[in-house]
């Protein structure tokens, strides 16, 4: 299909999600001509719905802060966890690095749209129901992309740059051949918007809770300002075929099964018409630049919604990629590998070690022993809280070495006060 226009910018942006919206506004803020070109039509629904902190810092260096304030979101200030009658409370103020302490729990339809609202009051030209079909990269880098709109019209964009923030659309991953299989296990999410009548009879009733439902089970409990609260259900599918009927049979069973959650959502009502469903969300990809485009975001690499990192690494990898871009189309030196990808994996692999060892046990022990130590819970807050590129954090500068090691010896030390209790007996 021929296209009937092509205009020219600086940087074409594919997706307007939180990567896409942050890093637009930030290169447009230094002076580049940017556009923005995005499938669906906002606002939309979408997974990710509990921020971090370290999130605070791109939306406001992005000039979105105010706008997101404005919208009246819950107030997130940490995180607790919940395994039977054990709980681990994480409170972002008490953490080891130093930043934002609190930050928000969304409805990302809203949040989303806000964010690319913000880009559009700035000027920034967004197309939505418009779809990338063709990239044609130069030598130099500059690129011609085919883009198709709503109506079926095709135009052609040139641009110096792309940054792709399409997320789980992997647009350009899809189109150069970038895709690579997630060495996370495949998983299950069954999840809904309830209704939440009875929330002020939950203690702290406004915090985000972490549910070990079983060794392999786990639930996300995320309570929004409107009343209304996010809870999901995330296991192997041998769990969920556990329970039999619809979906929405099958949720309000499981919210049954569980003790924590049986009276707080008896009889519930459900936002949706029936409960959302997602398998082998875990992807990744072989490269997080070429010449001439970047990756941002979830089209970089998708681990869990266990520790809510999706959005963190959305909006950290687009502010670290908007003021590379910068600096090339000024015509320095950028040193991609290092100065991106290098610097982006620091953070993937902390979230992956988490991620691991929270499926494998190892996380458990540490999170839910006896006697903890509050130099070690405070460095953990800093990972839980998003900061997970400070190397003065040895959860951070060693991650896997430090979890496995301290689980190894919190677990001896379990042994020897057992024995010893065995002994005085």
């Amino acid at each position: 299909m021929s296209a009937t226009s092509r205009r020219a910018v600086d940087v074409l942006v594919i997706g307007a999600g939180p990567s896409g919206s942050i890093s637009a506004a930030i290169m447009q803020q230094h002076g580049l001509k940017v556009e923005i070109v995005e499938k669906t039509l906002f606002p939309r629904f979408v997974i990710g719905e509990s921020l971090l902190p370290r999130c605070m810092e791109a939306l406001d260096e992005a000039g979105m802060l105010e706008a997101v304030k404005a919208a009246g979101f819950q107030q997130k200030n940490g995180a607790k966890f919940v395994s039977g009658d054990k709980l681990c409370d994480f409170n972002f103020d008490q953490q080891f690095t130093k930043g934002w302490s609190w930050t928000w729990q969304v409805k990302r339809a809203d949040f989303d749209k806000i964010l690319a609202d913000v880009c559009v009051s700035k000027g920034i030209p967004l197309h939505y129901e418009t779809e990338v079909i063709n990239v044609e990269m130069a030598e130099d880098g500059s690129s011609i992309t085919t883009v198709r709109e709503k109506d079926g019209t095709c135009s052609e964009i040139e641009a110096k740059f792309i940054v792709d923030g399409s997320g789980y659309g992997r647009v350009l991953p899809t189109l150069f051949n970038l895709n690579k299989p997630s060495t996370q296990y495949t998983r299950t999410a069954l999840f809904s918007h309830i209704k939440d009548p009875n929330r002020a009879e939950a203690t702290e009733p406004d915090r985000i809770i972490i549910i070990v439902h079983n060794p392999t089970t786990w639930i996300w409990v995320i309570p929004f300002s409107d009343g209304t609260t996010s809870v999901g259900y995330v296991g192997s599918q041998e769990f969920f075929d556990g329970f039999s009927g619809t979906t929405t049979e099958k949720l309000f069973a499981m919210l049954q099964a569980e003790p924590s959650l049986a009276k707080r959502f008896r009889n519930p009502e459900l936002v949706w018409p029936e409960p959302k469903q997602l398998k082998g969300w875990s992807s990744g990809t072989t490269s997080f630049f070429g010449k001439g485009f970047v990756l941002t975001g979830n089209v970089t690499e998708f681990l869990d919604p266990v520790f809510s990192s999706g959005v963190t690494l959305a909006a950290v990898s687009a502010q670290l990629a908007a003021h590379l871009v910068v600096r090339q189309l000024r015509g320095e030196q950028v040193n991609w590998q290092e100065e991106y990808s290098d610097e982006l994996q620091t953070g993937v692999d902390v979230f992956r070690t988490f991620v691991d060892t929270w499926y494998d046990g190892t996380l458990f022990k540490i999170i839910f022993s006896e006697g903890q130590h509050d130099d070690m819970l405070n460095q953990i807050c800093s990972v839980l809280a998003g900061y997970v590129w400070d190397k003065s954090n040895p959860f951070v500068k060693n991650s896997d070495k430090t979890v496995r090691t301290l689980a190894r010896f919190l677990d001896h030390r379990q042994k020897e006060n057992d024995e010893a209790i065995k002994a005085e007996a």
